[in-house]
């Protein structure tokens, strides 16, 4: 569960993801395949702004939505998800003092099992649920219960924290159709809408509560790739995460995942995944394939008031670009530094998170429109959505051998594996991606997301003299390495 201190109007504000609070005690209780984004209109059009009218008469002010909770409330689960921890035997442990005198024999870990809660929905009658990702992360087993207290073990079959959401799947569905909720367009979605929130806070079993969107498109709420939340003054509290948020028709409109608070309550700020993000990780988990992602080739940065006032522009908005992939998407749809992105398919983009969330919901294969400004002028371009190239074999590399970086993964850098991990498109070396449990690698101190750039004065540059060179057998290796944007170097036997 992760937490996040800002500080908002002079007092410090937590941002915490609402999976619930751990419970230290036992509980009894595909080939990669390309996401096509479906159809997000639900059967009935979503009202239109002109036709949104609030209560005029006592009656319409007594009017219940009880209608809508019975339809939708079958739809949302429990989720109970059981880790196994290690805990240390005794308080001073982690006490260098101790622990120099009595040595680690003395301050031995057991394992103990501790449990989080959130909230789930189901997407699809065969028994495929959408979650948050940090409900059910590092997780040994997972397990899901319907509102009339039926339960049923379910299997992670896609954890995409990208988004932080995940889909789960029952493993027996014992026969049952599973109530699968409608997806709404969540662009559609207006300030002041009445919305309800269904999930199981604090423990206590399922509950509704009822409020209006009270913003959209937030960002700087979590440290997600695509932040574009709707913001919701409907209470939500620890156990919300992955529950529904839904409208007067009864479709999903967001995932609730996130609140501002400062004692772990609802004080009226809530934050939901838009439901048209939510259905292409939902359309993974159903189809069982992997989620394919549109690459622009391009680093942004959002217009400020400065930047907007030397480019002529009436207002800040739009995602400036600083830097382009070289023969990239973006290089080869004809955009270049400089250039501000204000719009894609007409929907107005006020900065690059906005950019991205829009580009993300978009099919591989689909031509989109990306209005530019460059210089004082502005002009409209197609846009052919693609995916970043796979990594050939040959840019891959597991140390198997008698060394000292045996169980290490690498895959050899290039500009879409630079980019999401924030190097320079010209960066060199290999990333670490995976390291086996218990291997050399492991003691070695090694860890995923280090770029190793050398090794005894060799060059890393790809994964093939990465391969050759970790492979040898000698007495004392040299590595430099980068990590957290730090080059270091470091000196451990062979």
């Amino acid at each position: 569960m992760s937490l996040r201190t800002l500080v908002f109007s002079g007092l410090a504000v937590a941002v915490i993801a609402i999976g619930g609070t751990l419970a230290f005690s036992p509980w009894n209780a595909p080939g990669q395949a390309q996401v096509q984004t479906a159809q997000t209109q639900a059967e009935a059009p979503p009202l239109a702004a002109a036709t949104r009218t609030v209560p005029t008469s006592q009656p319409q002010v007594q009017l219940s939505f009880a209608p809508i909770v019975q339809a939708v409330s079958p739809s949302v689960v429990n989720v109970y998800a059981t880790r196994i921890e290690s805990q240390a035997t005794s308080p001073f442990a982690n006490d260098p003092f101790f622990s120099r005198f009595f040595g680690d024999q003395y301050f031995q870990t057991r394992p103990r099992e501790s449990r989080s809660l959130g909230s789930g929905v189901v997407v699809d009658g065969a028994g495929v649920i959408l979650t948050n990702s940090h409900v059910i992360n590092g997780a040994t087993d997972v397990r899901i219960a319907l509102s009339d207290g039926r339960e049923f073990a379910v299997d992670v079959v896609v954890e995409d924290k990208q988004t932080d959401l995940a889909v789960l799947r029952v493993r027996d569905t014992r026969g049952v159709t599973f109530p699968a909720i409608t997806f709404a367009d969540s662009d559609a979605l207006l300030v002041g809408d009445l919305v309800l929130a269904i999930g199981n806070p604090f423990g206590v079993g399922q509950t509704v509560t009822s409020g209006i969107v009270s913003a959209l498109a937030r960002t700087g709420v979590e440290s997600s790739d695509y932040e574009f939340f709707i913001q919701t003054d409907a209470a939500i509290n620890p156990g919300n995460s992955g529950g529904a948020l839904v409208d007067m028709q009864g479709r999903l409109v967001g995932i609730n995942t996130a609140i501002y608070s400062q004692s772990g309550g609802s004080v009226g700020i809530g934050f939901a995944i838009p439901a048209n993000m939510a259905k292409l990780v939902a359309d993974a988990g159903v189809n069982g394939g992997e989620i394919v992602r549109p690459w622009f080739g391009a680093k942004m940065q959002a217009v400020d008031s400065d930047i907007a006032n030397s480019l002529g522009m009436d207002a800040p908005h739009g995602a400036l670009i600083t830097d382009v992939a070289p023969n990239g998407p973006a290089a080869r749809a004809g955009f270049q530094s400089g250039d501000v992105i204000l719009s894609v398919d007409g929907q107005r983009i006020d900065d690059p998170s906005a950019f991205n969330f829009r580009l993300a919901t978009k099919p591989i294969g689909q031509t989109t429109k990306l209005e530019r400004l460059r210089g004082t002028a502005t002009d409209t371009l197609d846009f052919p959505v693609e995916a970043a190239p796979a990594p050939a074999d040959s840019a891959i590399a597991t140390i198997s051998a008698d060394s000292r970086f045996s169980g290490v993964t690498v895959r050899q850098l290039d500009p879409a594996l630079s980019e999401s991990k924030n190097l320079p498109y010209d960066a060199t070396g290999v990333l670490i991606t995976a390291i086996a449990p218990n291997s050399p690698a492991e003691a070695m101190g090694l860890q995923v997301d280090d770029v190793i750039l050398q090794l005894n004065d060799t060059d890393i540059k790809d994964a093939q003299t990465f391969s050759t060179t970790a492979s040898q057998r000698v007495r004392t290796w040299q590595i430099i390495l980068q990590r957290d944007g730090r080059v270091s170097r470091a000196i451990v036997s062979g």
